[in-house]
């Protein structure tokens, strides 16, 4: 079976570059959510309009088909998604992975600095806003599966605590 690990948080909270980085550390497949998205969504992103739930399920949908292919493997992929709501993660625990979510959690100010030092991305800062007002924060009681990653370190150290995690789940696995 293939494990999924999902880097997730808002627009900003490093989500492409700590998967990119585990997926190297680690050989693992790196999958990045927003090459899933139709041109008309970026499109609407870079027009400074959040997606809506509705526009959002046929991308969560492409992913999930993907995935589903891909679940007899002995493959890990490591996406970055944002996952904002508990809706949004849900179809992902039924794709047939051993998945589990890293939460990149950190406050509206650490995030803010970091997409303004961003360059060519669709998203733009004003979004961060919308991204904050969507997000369900996990409920680790609910949604066990879920580790929150704290993003106030520099990325070594938010990688550190990452590795740390997969680490753990490889030894609980063997």
């Amino acid at each position: 079976m293939a494990t999924l690990l999902i880097m997730m948080g808002v627009s900003g909270a490093g989500k492409s570059t700590m998967a990119s980085a585990l997926s190297e550390h680690f050989g693992f497949t790196y999958l990045d959510a927003d090459d899933f998205h139709s041109d008309a969504a970026k499109a609407h992103m870079a027009a400074g309009k959040p997606l809506t739930d509705e526009m959002r399920a046929p991308w969560i949908t492409r992913m999930c088909d993907y995935l589903k292919e891909q679940a007899d493997s002995d493959a890990t992929f490591v996406l970055a998604f944002s996952g904002l709501k508990r809706s949004h993660r849900e179809p992902f625990r039924h794709c047939g992975l051993d998945t589990h979510f890293l939460f990149l959690d950190g406050d509206a100010a650490t995030i803010a600095d970091r997409i303004s030092a961003r360059q060519g991305h669709f998203m733009p800062p004003e979004l961060l806003d919308s991204q904050f007002e969507a997000l369900e924060r996990p409920d680790l009681q609910k949604e066990p599966d879920v580790t929150p990653l704290n993003i106030h370190p520099p990325v070594p150290g938010v990688l550190d605590q990452a590795i740390d995690y997969i680490e753990s789940l490889k030894a609980r696995s063997d």
